[in-house]
C-alpha cells in the first residue's frame, strides 16, 4: 500500500505518531503538496491519500471517503488566506495570483469573490510555497492566495510573530481567512481536505490503514504540545502561534462537517465546477 501525505504542518496531528513509531502502518508514505497528491491518486499511483475536497467531488466515482478523517475548521483556519493590497470588494479587474498547490482553496476563493465580495478579478496561477515567500514582494499582483505553511508564516510575519515582517508582510494591508469568510457566509464548518481510498484498493488493507490513521490522529490530538514545537522548528513561526493553529483545526468528519462539505459541493455543482453527486464511504 502507498499512502499520500501532505508535508505541511497541518498534517502533523494525523501522521505524528506514525513518524515517531508509536503507530505502525504497513505501507509506504509518499509526500506531496495537495495538487501533487490529487494527480497521483488520479493516476492510480497511490492506494490511500489525503486529497483536496474538490478533487474528491470531481472524481468521486474513483474514490471512497475514509470515515471521520479530514482537515477542517469551524471558522478561522489560519493557513488559507488571501493577502491583498486593497479590500477584496475593490479587486475587480485587478490581478490575483492563485496558489497552484490547492484545488479546494481556489474553488472556495472563486465562490467568495462571486457571492460575498461581488468582485471579478483577473486570476493567474502563482507559486506560493515556503521557498517562494521571499519573491512575493517583487511579483506583479494586487492580491494572492497562499495556503499551508507559507500562509502561516506570512500571516505571523504581518503580526510580528515571525521574522521577516518588513520583507514579507509589508506589501499586504489586508488578509482574509477563507475559513472565517466561509463560516460568516454560511454558518457552517469548512472541509479543506479528506482522506480517500481507491475503490479498487483491497478493502481489508484499506480498512487497516484507516484504523492506523485514526489511531495516529488520536495520539496526535493528545500530544499537540510536541507537534507545535516541531511545527515551530520547521517553519520559524512562534511556538504559541503554532499551538494555536494546530488546536484550532479539527480532524474529524462530524455531521456538521459533512453539512459544510455537501453545501460547498452543492454550490460548486450549481455553477458547473463539479458534477452533482453524493458522498461514498469506505465501509469501516
Amino acid at each position: 500500500m502507498r499512502i499520500g501525505r501532505i508535508p505541511y504542518i497541518n498534517c502533523y496531528p494525523v501522521y505524528g505518531a506514525i513518524d515517531r513509531g508509536v503507530v505502525s502502518v504497513p505501507a509506504t508514505l509518499v509526500d506531496g503538496v495537495p495538487s501533487e497528491l490529487n494527480r497521483r491518486m488520479a493516476a492510480n499511483e497511490l492506494e490511500v491519500s489525503v486529497i483536496s475536497a474538490v478533487a474528491y467531488a470531481r472524481d468521486a466515482a474513483r474514490y471512497l471517503l475514509l470515515p471521520d478523517l479530514g482537515i477542517t475548521s469551524d471558522g478561522a483556519v489560519r493557513s488559507v488566506l488571501l493577502f491583498s493590497r486593497m479590500p477584496a470588494p475593490e479587486l475587480g479587474g485587478k490581478r490575483v495570483l492563485l496558489s497552484r498547490s490547492s484545488m479546494t482553496s481556489v474553488a472556495l476563493l472563486r465562490l467568495l469573490f462571486a457571492n460575498v465580495w461581488h468582485s471579478s478579478p483577473e486570476f493567474a496561477a502563482g507559486d506560493a510555497e515556503l521557498t517562494n515567500v521571499g519573491q512575493f514582494a517583487n511579483e506583479d499582483h494586487d492580491a494572492r492566495l497562499v495556503i499551508g505553511d507559507a500562509a502561516l508564516l506570512l500571516n505571523a510575519a504581518r503580526a510580528g510573530a515571525a521574522p521577516g515582517a518588513e520583507v514579507h508582510g509589508a506589501p499586504y494591508t489586508y488578509a482574509y481567512d477563507l475559513g472565517a469568510e466561509w463560516k460568516r457566509w454560511t454558518g457552517l464548518p469548512f472541509v479543506f481536505a479528506v482522506w480517500v481510498a481507491q475503490r479498487t484498493a483491497p478493502v481489508r488493507e484499506a480498512l487497516d490503514v484507516h484504523a492506523r490513521l485514526i489511531e495516529s490522529r488520536d495520539w496526535g490530538l493528545s500530544h499537540l504540545d510536541q507537534l507545535a514545537a516541531q511545527a515551530s522548528t520547521a517553519t520559524g513561526v512562534a511556538l504559541g502561534t503554532c499551538a494555536e493553529y494546530l488546536s484550532g483545526l479539527d480532524y474529524r468528519l462530524s455531521y456538521a462537517h459533512l453539512a459544510g462539505l455537501t453545501d460547498f459541493f452543492r454550490r460548486l455543482a450549481a455553477v458547473g465546477e463539479v458534477p452533482d453527486g453524493s458522498l461514498a464511504f469506505l465501509p469501516a
